[in-house]
C-alpha cells in the first residue's frame, strides 16, 4: 500500500486533461463529413492502467518502477496529443462558422447588385467615377493651390531671413555679454589687491575699536590736527565697520606680511602664475569671494571712508599717546622732515612696531607690482630694493617717518591707479571663444 501511495502522490502534480465530449462535432455542417473521434481508445488505455496500478504493490524491484514511470509519461503524452487534436477541431469549427457568415454576406451583396452586374464591373465603374471626380477637382483647384504654395514659400523665406537676423543679433549680444563678463572678472593681481585692502580696512578699524576712541558724529572729521591731543573717531560706526571687514579678512596682519615676504622674491611675475601668489588669494577666496569687480569697488569705497574720517592718523596718534614719554607736536603731516630731532627721544611700542612692519610689507608689495608692470620705471626698482632692505631690520622711530613718507609718495604718484590701468589693459583683450561655447551660450540665451 505504501508503494501505491507514493506513485499516486508523484502523479498528483501532473495536470489531468479531460477529453471533451464529441457531441459538439455533430454541430458542424460542412459538405465534407468529419469522422467522429473514437474515444474508447483512451478508455482502453485507462483500463490497461488499472491492472498496472493493481499490480504495483507487488513491484519491488527498480525495473518495475521505471516501467510504471514510462507508462505514466506515455499516458500523459497521449492525453496531451488528444487535447491538441481537440483544440484543432474547435478551431476548424470556428473557421467553418466564419466561412458560413462570410458566404451569407457575399450572397447579400450579390443580391443587391442585380441587373446582371458582376462585382468586377461594379468595382470598375466606381473606380472610374472616383478618377473623374478627382481630375475635375484637380483642374479647378490647381491655380488656387499654386497661389497658396507661392504665398507659403514667401512666408517661409521671410521667416528664414528673420531667423538669420535674430541669430546674428543674438551672437552680437552674446559676444558683448562675454566681453562684459570678462572685464568684470578680476585678474590675479587685482584679486590680491582686494584681499590686501580688506586687510588694511580690517586692521585700522580694529585698532580704532581697540583704543576705544570715542567721538560724536558731528565732529567726525580731521579739523583739529593742530591741537596737542586728538579726541577720537566715530565710535558709532567703528564697531560695525570692524566686524564687517574682519569677517572678510580675519588675519589681516599676517596676510599683508605674507604678501610682503613673497614680493621680495625675484620669481614674482605678472599675471599671477606663481603658485605662492595663487595661494595668497585662495587662502581667503572661500570667505570673501573677491573674483569680480564689485569687490574692488567696495574696498575702494571703504578706503575713501577711512581716509575721509582720518582714521589712520587718529590711530597713529592714539598709539603714540599710549607711551608715557611721548613728546611731539601734532601736525597735519604727522612728523615733518625738519622734526627729525624728536625721533630719537622715544622708543616704539610693540603695536607701533607691528604697524611699521605692516606698512613696509604694503609698500614692498606695491613697488614689486610696479616693477613687474613697468610703472614708474625710473624709480620703481630703487624703491623696491630700499623697502626690501628696511624690512629686514628692527623697526625704529626713523622707520616710522619713512613709511609715512613712502605711503604719501605712493599716493602722490598714483601707483595704485596706474597698476589698475595696467591690469585692465589685459582684460580689454577679447576673451577666447569656441563654437561649442557659442552654442552653449546661445542655448542659455534662448532659455
Amino acid at each position: 500500500m505504501k508503494y501505491s501511495q507514493t506513485i499516486r502522490s508523484e502523479s498528483a502534480g501532473r495536470p489531468f486533461i479531460s477529453m471533451p465530449s464529441t457531441a459538439a462535432a455533430s454541430a458542424i455542417q460542412t459538405p465534407v463529413p468529419i469522422p467522429p473521434i473514437q474515444t474508447p481508445k483512451r478508455k482502453a488505455r485507462a483500463d490497461k492502467r488499472i491492472p498496472l496500478d493493481a499490480r504495483q504493490p507487488n513491484l519491488n524491484d527498480t525495473g518495475s518502477k521505471h516501467e510504471v514511470s514510462a507508462l505514466r509519461d506515455e499516458l500523459d503524452m497521449l492525453q496531451g496529443e488528444n487535447y491538441s487534436l481537440w483544440e484543432k477541431l474547435q478551431q476548424s469549427e470556428e473557421r467553418c462558422i466564419k466561412a458560413e457568415a462570410r458566404a451569407r454576406e457575399l450572397e447579400k451583396q450579390v443580391a443587391k447588385l442585380g441587373q446582371g452586374l458582376s462585382l468586377d464591373d461594379e468595382f470598375s465603374r466606381r473606380r472610374e467615377e472616383i478618377l473623374r471626380e478627382r481630375e475635375v477637382a484637380l483642374k479647378n483647384g490647381r491655380d488656387k493651390e499654386i497661389v497658396a504654395l507661392r504665398l507659403k514659400m514667401e512666408n517661409l523665406t521671410e521667416d528664414r531671413e528673420a531667423a538669420i537676423a535674430q541669430l546674428q543679433e543674438a551672437n552680437s549680444e552674446v559676444k558683448a555679454l562675454r566681453t562684459i563678463v570678462h572685464r568684470m572678472v578680476l585678474m590675479q593681481d587685482e584679486k590680491e589687491e582686494v584681499v590686501l585692502k580688506r586687510c588694511w580696512l580690517a586692521r585700522y578699524w580694529g585698532l580704532a575699536v581697540k583704543h576705544e576712541i570715542s567721538k560724536t558724529p558731528e565732529s567726525c572729521s580731521w579739523t583739529s590736527m593742530s591741537q596737542s591731543h586728538f579726541s577720537g573717531i566715530c565710535a558709532d560706526i567703528a564697531q560695525s565697520r570692524q566686524e564687517y571687514w574682519s569677517s572678510l579678512a580675519p588675519l589681516s596682519f599676517e596676510m599683508v606680511i605674507s604678501a610682503g615676504v613673497k614680493a621680495k622674491e625675484e620669481s614674482w611675475c605678472a599675471g599671477g602664475n606663481n603658485p605662492d601668489r595663487r595661494k595668497l588669494v585662495n587662502d581667503t577666496s572661500d570667505l570673501t569671494g573677491e573674483g569680480y569687480i564689485e569687490s574692488m569697488l567696495l574696498v575702494e569705497a571703504g578706503l575713501k571712508e577711512l581716509s575721509s574720517l582720518k582714521v589712520e592718523e587718529a590711530v597713529i596718534i592714539a598709539m603714540a599717546q599710549s607711551r608715557s614719554n611721548f613728546v611731539r607736536q601734532s601736525t597735519s603731516d604727522f612728523i615733518l622732515p625738519g622734526d627729525l630731532k624728536f625721533i630719537d627721544t622715544f622708543e616704539l611700542s610693540k603695536e607701533e612696531a607691528e604697524d611699521i612692519l605692516f606698512k613696509q610689507a604694503w609698500l614692498t608689495y606695491f613697488w614689486r607690482r610696479a616693477v613687474v608692470h613697468h610703472v614708474e620705471e625710473d624709480i620703481a626698482r630703487e624703491r623696491l630694493q630700499s623697502w626690501i632692505g628696511w624690512s629686514g631690520q628692527t623697526p625704529s622711530p626713523h622707520d616710522a617717518v619713512e613709511v609715512e613718507r613712502g605711503l604719501r609718495e605712493l599716493q602722490k604718484l598714483g601707483i595704485e591707479h596706474q597698476l589698475w590701468e595696467a591690469s585692465r589693459k589685459l582684460t580689454n583683450r577679447p576673451p577666447p571663444t569656441s563654437p561649442s561655447n557659442d552654442i552653449a551660450l546661445l542655448h542659455d540665451y534662448d532659455q
